[in-house]
This record gives structure tokens, sequence and C-alpha cells, in this order.
């Protein structure tokens, strides 16, 4: 079987490493890839903004499974177009994916269907946020309605500042795009677990949970980011803790879906804050998160084709997912200046030697190749990932690694995990 990836990030990497161990893959295509990936898979360009054209790709390619890893083509609806011509792909559809494109729209739907989550109101201009804030203690919580690349999220320590952040959203200042919508938002203490799940329309499957850290900061500092790093341990939850939130937050969510006549079929990413009161929803995400399915897949024992195929046809009810025991950690290795200005085209150095660590998979996130040498493409450049018995090992074997590469200005988080690693935890 022909796979096709769409994306170019540390996340499709991941997928691509995954989907090359399955005895029935003959071949895997990214679009548009980077330089990690092309080691795995025969990379082709596309412009993911451009619905026709990876319509046409697909097309040319006739894959027997198509993955859409990022937001933006679900945003677009390539899952509609594809599956309207016939191709099987894994993904929700445009309308389905509202969960993660529209954060008030998510909200509501939290409301609508009784499902945990925190006070909220959806705004449309700076007027309606003034009047809302006034039902709020601080720190507020601002978002962009939209996709924000993990990066319109803003936690504001007083009235005036979730004023300013408004402003700032609704004029595209923060962004460089205007928004239409402001959500406001309770703000949640406790810790944040990032469960994903399989769904088929009807039926979920969970993936072992994960902690990301957005902050660019040690400590948890700073602006937000894609993510700085993740680990995965089978100790995040508590006994009988994903039951519950299988029970009480994802069924009822994809149930809700279909109740709604918008099935959701593909990943159910869900941003959780364990918090005194129960597990609150945060956020949706329609696809696998980055850079949690670089800790999670290199946890999977079962083929990732076959369970991607189960949800596709409906068949989820019948499959079960077989995961190491111990746990997994990631690594992301930044541009100097991230989330902010950054050089790229640097040369990347010491790769040979951190992948010779043992239980080590690098993926990379912004690379390129230039003459056949990779270089530096974006603003998260590598995602270095390790597994092991426990996390202090996996941890170790990914700094190990991170020590043996280098490239000018690089930066990496030290404290990746630091939560867990608590006495007592």
């Amino acid at each position: 079987m022909k796979v096709l990836i769409l994306g170019s990030g540390g996340r499709e990497h991941a997928i691509a490493w995954a989907v090359k161990r399955s005895e029935r893959v003959t071949e895997v295509v990214c679009a548009p890839g980077n330089g990690g990936i092309a080691q795995v898979a025969r990379c082709v360009p596309v412009n993911l903004k451009d619905v026709e054209a990876m319509v046409r790709l697909a097309e040319a390619e006739q894959p027997g499974l198509t993955i859409v890893g990022p937001e933006l083509p679900l945003s677009l609806g390539i899952v509609d177009a594809l599956q309207e011509r016939g191709l099987r792909v894994f993904g929700p559809t445009r309308a389905a994916a509202m969960l993660e494109t529209s954060k008030g729209f998510a909200k509501q739907f939290l409301q609508r269907h009784k499902i945990p989550t925190g006070n909220f109101a959806v705004c449309s201009s700076v007027a309606e946020v003034e009047k809302a804030i006034d039902y709020f203690h601080a720190p507020i919580v601002v978002k962009a309605d939209g996709l924000a690349a993990g990066k319109g999220v803003i936690i504001c320590s007083s009235r005036h500042t979730a004023q300013e952040a408004a402003q700032g959203l609704f004029s595209g200042e923060l962004l460089g795009e205007a928004a239409e919508q402001v959500v406001i938002e309770e703000f949640l203490e406790g810790d944040e677990v990032s469960f994903l799940c399989l769904s088929d329309g009807a039926n979920v499957v969970p993936l072992v949970p994960a902690q990301d850290h957005k902050r660019v900061g040690e400590g948890d500092t700073g602006p937000n980011t894609g993510g700085m790093g993740v680990y995965s341990t089978d100790e995040l939850l508590e006994p009988g803790m994903t039951e519950w939130i299988l029970k009480h937050i994802a069924e009822p969510t994809i149930q809700g879906m279909a109740e709604e006549g918008t099935p959701f079929a593909g990943v159910l990413y869900i941003g959780l804050m364990m918090t005194a009161r129960g597990p609150q929803v945060l956020e949706f995400n329609a696809r696998f998160g980055d850079p949690e399915t670089q800790a999670l897949l290199v946890r999977l024992n079962s083929d990732l084709v076959d369970a991607l195929e189960a949800a596709i046809d409906g068949r989820l009810a019948q499959t079960q997912l077989s995961w190491n025991h111990g746990a997994s950690a990631c690594v992301i290795a930044s541009s100097g200046g991230y989330p902010g200005s950054y050089k790229t085209g640097l040369p990347i150095l010491g790769l040979g030697s951190a992948s010779q660590v043992p239980g080590v998979q690098v993926f990379h996130s912004g690379t390129t190749l230039v003459g056949g040498k990779l270089h530096t493409a974006g603003g998260r450049v590598l995602g270095v990932t390790a597994a092991g018995d426990s996390l202090k090992e996996a941890l170790a074997r990914a700094y190990q690694a991170m020590a043996e590469i280098h490239f000018e200005g690089m930066y990496y988080r030290r404290d990746i995990g630091h939560r867990a690693l608590k006495p007592g935890n």
C-alpha cells in the first residue's frame, strides 16, 4: 500500500516513521515534507493552502490511504474533497473540524452537551469584551476564535490587559490577521493533560496520555509556543481516570457531533485541565498533536495503518491498541528567538551521533536539505524523542542526544517533565 501524508512538521515525520514500520506499506509519500522526512519518505512539493493542488497530487499518486497532519488543510475541507473523489482519507470533514477551527463553536458545543469546561463568553467586538470581563476574576484568559498555531492564547493579569489583548486580536496586531470573534474564559488551575483518541464517528479508542509544555521558558514562563516538549507515562492519569474521561468527555463529544449531523472521524485531541473540580476541557484539536505525536508513537506497538483504517471503516469497536509500558519524552530544539523572529538556513551538526543514543528518534520539524546537508527552516527545528522504562530514563536519553546536536542559536528547555519528577509524583 502507498500512503500519502500531508504536512511538513515533526508530527508528520513521526507519522511517516510509524507508517513505514507497517508490513502493509510499500511506499510513503509526504507533501511537502522536510529534510528529515526525506530520509523515510519520498517528498513532493505542494501548497497546503491550495485544496485543488492537494487533490491533484492525491489523484496523481493514487494512495491507498491519505493522512492529513496539520489543521489548515482540514479547515479548508481537504477531507471532503478527497472523499468526494473516492479516495480513502484519515481526518475529519471541514464541518467536524470546527471543534478546532472555532474556539467559540467548541465552547458553545461543550455547553450544549453539558461537557465539563470553564466559564466563557464569545465576543464579536471590544465593547462586548468590556462587558463580558465584568463576570470574570483575574487572571483572565483571552483566546483568538480561529486557528493560531498554538499562539492565540493570552493569560491576562488584569481587566486592562485583557482589553488590550482583545483589541490586539481584533486589530490583527497580535497574530497578523484580524479576529472576527474572541473568546473570554475563566482561568483554570491544575495540571494540563493531552488526551488523544481515535474516533470512527461513533466509537472511541484512547491513546496513552501526554503532558505538553507550551511556554517557551523553563518553569513554564514566557509566551506560548506550538510546544517546547512533551512526555508520556502510564502514571500521568490516576487509575480509572481514562475511563472517566472517555465516559464524560470523549464519548459525549463524539455522540454530540453525530447528533448535530457532523460526525467526527479522525483524531480527537482533548486538551484538559485537571482541576480541583475534576477534568475540564480547555480546547479541542481535530488532528494529532505536535509534539505529542512524537512521544506517543514511539510507545505504540500496534500497526498505525491498521488503526487508522479501522477509524475510516467504522471498525474501532473491534480495535484495541497495544502500547509499550514505561515512558517517553520529546524535547524541542528551537531557533533562537522563537516564537518571535529567528534566523533560518543554519547548518545542523551532530544528528548522526544523536541518533546512536539507545531508544532515541530525532524527528524533524523545521529542516531543509541544502546541497545534501540539513539546515534549519523554522522556529521549531527538531524533536529529540526517546523511550525508556521510566520517565527519568527517557529524559536522560533525550538530553544525552540533544547534547550531540548543534546549530547557531539553538535553544531548548532543560526541564521537560519537571512536574512529574517532583517529589511525591
